[in-house]
């Protein structure tokens, strides 16, 4: 099996707008430096792979650790979570192991405990005090990772049937959720409300002019279709979805693997599967492909015998694109930005999906 992805990618972890609160450490006295500096270590593992890799984001520390991935949670406290216990730590793991076993069975494998021995050490699935847990994964080929295979053009078309197989199937079988109509609706606003507060909170290199414009738009398609959420709401079709459903987080192996849900809040995974499917599209259409998306909208209104308005697609397309844009420049609030140059280019990436959904 060649590898290269990790089986998730950074999912919400590159999308935070706010810095984590002041960690707890009242649960293990084991620092997380001496954890991760353990992991980091070939022979940690019980596989012995050859070498490991060390990833770190908001929210984890990732080890590529030969053909499996281990995945430790940091232990931070945002408004929507706090990992600041092991328990919490815990719970996440085996949360985030069941649902992504949904969607990549074979994938997501298990989960295991840190120990510290009694003899001195640290060691995966030991005998002495858990002092933290991970997620076993399995390690997915790069080179089937749906981004990659857009971007250098090779996704034959029995691979979008299959993957329209796949999301059919998955929800069919989802939990439908019953949400009021007007609370539905309501979600929308006040993240709307998020929207603007971000990207008017200061002068970005994408210009404050073109940025009103786009939130005025937005709002203004917001409260005149907002008959339209209504209806999805009140016609039962808000299920409990993936979340995060992006090209980055689809491996076209057999079968296909569809990972890195968003598993710490299930109000953001509850969803018009429509919604993640113009999700879906937009980014696509950002890597380059801007037929994949509508045309698996057309196989899943088919298969789900479903088909919304035109109207709302293309509101949910430019809601999805203003988020993105509001959470790509909210790195540059951060005090010390990472990849600083990336997020006004791609920011205003974004707005351009966003305006020409609008229009």
């Amino acid at each position: 099996m060649s590898t290269g992805t990790y089986g998730f990618s950074t999912t919400m972890d590159n999308q935070l707008a706010a810095e984590p609160e002041k960690a707890s450490t009242h649960d293990s006295d084991v620092p997380l430096q001496e954890k991760v500096r353990f992991l980091r270590t070939p022979s940690a593992y019980p596989h012995a792979p050859a070498t490991v890799e060390a990833n770190e984001t908001h929210m984890s520390w990732v080890f590529l650790a030969g053909d499996l991935v281990y995945k430790l949670k940091k232990p931070v406290r945002y408004p929507f979570l706090d990992f600041t216990t092991l328990s919490s730590r815990e719970a996440n793991c085996r949360e985030e192991l069941r649902l992504n076993q949904r969607l990549a069975l074979d994938t997501y494998l298990r989960v295991v405990a840190l120990t510290k021995e009694t003899r001195g050490g640290m060691a995966l699935g030991g005998a002495g005090d858990v002092v933290d847990w991970l997620v076993v994964m399995r390690r997915l080929p790069a080179d089937r990772m749906l981004d990659r295979m857009i971007s250098e053009n090779r996704v034959p078309p029995e691979d979008l049937d299959s993957l329209t197989d796949v999301l059919a199937r998955f929800y069919r079988g989802a939990d439908r959720v019953e949400l009021d109509p007007e609370v539905y609706a309501d979600r929308f606003m006040a993240q709307q409300s998020e929207n603007r507060g971000v990207l008017t909170q200061r002068e970005f290199g994408v210009g404050q002019g073109r940025i009103l414009c786009i939130l005025d738009m937005l709002d203004a398609r917001l409260r005149s279709d907002r008959r339209f959420l209504n209806e999805r709401a009140r016609n039962s079709r808000i299920v409990e979805a993936h979340g995060d459903l992006r090209p980055e987080h689809i491996c076209l192996t057999e079968p296909i693997a569809i990972f890195d849900c968003l598993e710490f809040s299930r109000e953001l995974r509850l969803l018009d599967p429509f919604d993640e499917l113009a999700f879906l599209g937009m980014e696509c259409r950002l890597l380059g492909n801007p037929s994949l998306g509508p045309g698996l909208v057309a196989r899943l209104g088919l298969a789900l015998e479903d088909t919304p308005p035109p109207r709302l697609l293309c509101l949910y397309t430019a809601f999805r694109a203003v988020l993105r844009a509001r959470l790509s420049l909210a790195h540059l609030l951060d005090p010390i930005p990472r990849e600083p140059s990336k997020w006004e280019p791609l920011a205003s990436r974004y707005l351009a999906l966003a305006e020409e959904a609008l229009s």
